[in-house]
C-alpha cells in the first residue's frame, strides 16, 4: 500500500496557519502621534529599556516615550520558537556587528573577525539570545559594592531579581530566593534525556546539583529559561505588550537616535531619524540610554560624551571627558564535541520533522521549546580566587553535531577554509559541553569610526590578550573531560570527539596537551554574546566609571545610562537577567520610590 504524506503536510499548514491567526499582530498603539516634549525619553528597548519604559509610566501623570532602532517583533514566528532565534541572526532584526581583526584569537574566522549578533526590534537582543536565565554570583554584586558601586550589593539587588520573576520551577518556588507574579516568567528547559544524564555525570564527579540563581552557584545546575508556555518571553513579552494600551506610554520604532541634546550640561532631548526624516523630540526630566554595550558607548560619544582626545579626533565638541567605550569585557567559550551512543540528541532531521512541528503548534511542546542548552556546571579553576566563587562555567548543549549542521550554520563566523576541514572531518557528535571564560583579565574598547550615527563603531575586544584567559578555559576543557571519564557516560560509550581532523592548524602538536588547547582556544573559541562594562558604574572620584551608582552620566545632568554597558565588571554568567534587574532597580532610583520593601524585609538574612 503507498502511504501520502499530503494529508499530513496539509494539516500541518493548517495548524500553522491556524496557529499565526490565533496569535496575529496588533500593533495598533505602535502608530500613536508623538509628542514634542516628553517627562522621559528611553533609547532602546531592549532587556533594560523594555522594563524601564514599562515601570516609568506606571505613574499614570508621567509621559514616557520609548523609543526603539529596530521593528516589532509581533507577526514573526522565529520570535515565537525558542528554538527559531539562529535564523534571525544577520537579518534586519540583528545589527549584525563584527569586532576589529584580533590578534590573539579568532585566528580560524573570517579576516579573523568574531560575529556579535545584537538585537534591533522590540525587547532587543532577549529575541536572539539562547534564553539562559542567569543572575550571576552573590559576589559579583557584593565586588561591585567594594569597588564604589554603593547599593548594589546582593543584599541590595536580589530584591529586584525577585520582584521581575515570575518562577515556574516548583522544586525552588518555595526557596526564598525567586519570585511569583513579575513580568519575567523563568522556566525549566529540558527537552531531552539527556539533561539527566549530564547531572547523573555530574554528581558523579562530586558536584551538588543547585539553584544556581539560589543560595549558592557552585554545582549543576538545571537550566532556567526565559520561556513561558513554549514561547520566547523577551521583554517585549513580558514587559511591552501588556501595558502597550497605557496613554502615557508613547513607542516610536524604526527610529535611529542620532544624538543627546545637551545644553548647558544637560540633556534636553534627542534628535532621531524616522521615515527619512530629522526630528528633535526634548524631555522635561531625564533621557535614559539603554541600547547596550555597543551602542550606548557610541550615542554618548555622537553626543560629546567620552575620551576627550578621540571625540576631538572627529571635530566632536566635548561635553564631557569620560573613558566611555573602554573597559569592554565579554564571555568566551570553546566547544568540547562528545559521542555517545544515545539517540537522544537533537538534529535538523528531529527539529523539522512534522511530529516536531505539530507537538509545538498544537501542544507547545517538543524539540522547538528550548534553544538546546539544558544545563550548566559552575566551579572553579586553580586560579580562582576562593572556592565558592565561580570563574569556570560549563553549558551543556543536547545538539548533534555533523558535518550538515556545520554547512548550513555558521554562527561563530567561521573562515571557508574551516568549514572545509569541519566538512571533511565528518564529525558527529551527541552533545557538547562548553567550556566558559566568565571573569576574563582582558579587556577591550569601543571608539567610533565616524560622526555618521549609521556607521557600526569599531569593537575591539582584546580577546585572550590576557594568557590567564586561556588558561581558564583550558582548565574548563579539564572539568569536561572528567565527565566524560565517569560511569554514567562511559556505560554509553561517550568519548571525546578528536579534533585534529577538525582543527588541523594545531595538529602538529601533541594532542590534548596544554598546548594543543591554546591553539584550539586561539583559533575557535568564540563569544557567548555577553558584552558588558562599557560605561561603567563607580564612586564620583573613579576615573574608569562612566555613571555613578545612581546610573547618572559624570558631569551631564538630566541623563542615565540603564542596561549592560553599566555593569562594573561582567558577572558570573549569561547577563540578560542581571540587565533586566538594572532596568527594575534603575526605575525605583529615578521615580524615587522603594517597591521592594517587603522583598527586602523576607530576604535580609539570605
Amino acid at each position: 500500500m503507498c502511504f501520502s504524506w499530503m494529508p499530513i503536510a496539509v494539516l500541518v499548514v493548517a495548524v500553522i496557519a491556524g496557529y499565526m491567526y490565533l496569535n496575529k499582530p496588533s500593533d495598533i498603539y505602535l502608530s500613536r502621534p508623538l509628542n514634542s516634549t516628553y517627562d522621559y525619553i528611553v533609547v532602546g528597548a531592549g532587556s533594560a529599556g523594555a522594563v524601564v519604559a514599562n515601570r516609568l509610566s506606571e505613574d499614570k501623570d508621567t509621559s514616557v516615550l520609548l523609543v526603539e532602532a529596530g521593528g516589532s517583533e509581533l507577526g514573526i514566528l522565529e520570535f515565537e520558537i525558542p528554538a527559531g532565534f539562529i535564523a534571525l541572526h544577520r537579518t534586519e532584526h540583528d545589527w549584525e556587528y563584527y569586532t576589529e581583526p584580533q590578534k590573539y584569537s579568532s585566528q580560524s574566522m573570517k579576516e579573523k573577525r568574531s560575529y556579535w549578533p545584537r538585537g534591533r526590534v522590540l525587547g532587543g537582543t532577549s529575541n536572539l539570545n539562547n534564553m539562559v536565565y542567569i543572575r550571576g554570583s552573590r559576589h559579583d554584586f557584593d565586588h561591585w559594592e567594594k569597588e564604589g558601586c554603593n547599593g548594589w550589593s546582593y543584599k541590595d539587588v536580589l530584591p529586584y531579581f525577585i520582584k521581575a520573576e515570575d518562577f515556574q520551577m516548583d522544586e525552588y518556588v518555595d526557596s526564598g530566593y525567586h519570585g511569583k507574579g513579575g513580568y519575567q516568567t523563568v522556566s525549566e528547559s529540558q527537552v531531552t534525556e539527556l539533561r539527566d544524564i549530564y547531572m547523573a555525570a555530574s554528581e558523579e564527579a562530586g558536584y551538588k546539583t543547585v539553584d544556581c540563581n539560589g543560595e549558592n552557584m557552585i554545582g549543576f545546575c538545571k537550566m532556567q529559561s526565559s520561556i513561558r508556555n513554549g514561547q520566547r518571553w523577551s521583554t517585549a513579552k513580558a514587559y511591552l505588550r501588556p501595558v502597550m494600551e497605557r496613554e502615557n506610554l508613547h513607542i516610536s520604532i524604526n527610529s535611529v537616535v542620532t544624538k543627546i541634546i545637551i545644553e548647558n550640561k544637560k540633556a534636553a532631548g534627542i534628535e532621531m531619524i524616522k521615515d527619512g526624516m530629522k526630528k528633535r523630540i526634548m524631555v522635561k526630566k531625564e533621557v535614559i540610554v539603554s541600547a547596550g554595550s555597543v551602542n550606548s558607548p557610541q550615542l554618548l560619544m555622537l553626543s560629546g560624551i567620552g575620551p576627550k582626545q578621540h571625540l576631538e579626533q572627529f571635530k566632536i565638541p566635548v561635553h564631557a571627558d569620560l573613558p566611555v567605550g573602554s573597559n569592554l569585557q565579554d564571555h568566551m567559550i570553546y566547544g568540547l564535541p562528545i559521542y555517545a551512543n544515545v539517540s537522544y540528541a537533537i538534529d535538523i532531521t528531529k527539529a523539522t520533522s512534522i511530529k516536531t512541528l505539530l507537538q509545538y503548534f498544537l501542544f507547545g511542546k517538543g524539540y522547538l521549546t528550548s534553544s538546546a542548552l539544558e544545563a550548566t556546571l559552575y566551579t572553579h579553576s586553580s586560579k580562582g580566587n576562593t572556592s565558592f566563587y565561580p570563574d569556570i562555567q560549563l553549558h551543556f548543549l543536547s545538539i548533534r553535531l555533523d558535518s550538515n549542521m556545520t554547512k548550513k550554520y555558521n554562527p561563530s563566523n567561521m573562515d571557508d577554509e574551516s568549514i572545509e576541514n569541519a566538512i571533511k572531518s565528518n564529525i558527529d557528535s551527541s552533545m557538547v559541553i562548553m567550556s566558559t571564560l566568565i571573569h576574563p583579565k582582558s579587556r577591550g574598547e569601543i571608539r567610533l569610526k565616524s560622526r555618521d550615527p549609521f556607521d557600526h563603531p569599531a569593537i575591539d575586544p582584546h580577546y585572550l590578550e590576557q594568557k590567564e584567559d586561556v588558561n581558564v578555559l583550558i582548565e574548563g576543557i579539564r572539568v569536561a573531560q572528567n565527565l566524560v571519564k565517569t560511569k554514567v557516560l562511559e556505560k554509553f560509550g561517550a568519548k571525546e570527539v578528536n579534533l585534529n581532523a577538525l582543527n588541523p592548524k594545531c595538529s602538529h602538536i601533541e594532542y590534548d596537551s596544554d598546548a594543543f588547547w591554546e591553539c584550539g582556544i586561539r583559533n575557535a573559541a568564540q563569544t557567548v554574546y555577553h558584552p558588558t562594562s562599557t560605561c561603567r558604574m563607580g564612586a564620583a572620584n573613579d576615573p574608569t566609571a562612566v555613571v555613578d551608582s545612581q546610573l547618572r552620566v559624570k558631569g551631564i545632568a538630566g541623563l542615565r545610562v540603564v542596561d549592560a554597558s553599566v555593569m562594573r565588571n561582567i558577572p558570573s554568567g549569561n547577563i540578560n537577567a542581571p540587565s533586566i534587574m538594572i532596568g527594575e532597580k534603575a526605575s525605583d532610583m529615578i521615580r524615587g520610590k522603594d517597591t521592594v520593601a517587603d522583598i527586602r524585609e523576607k530576604t535580609k538574612n539570605l
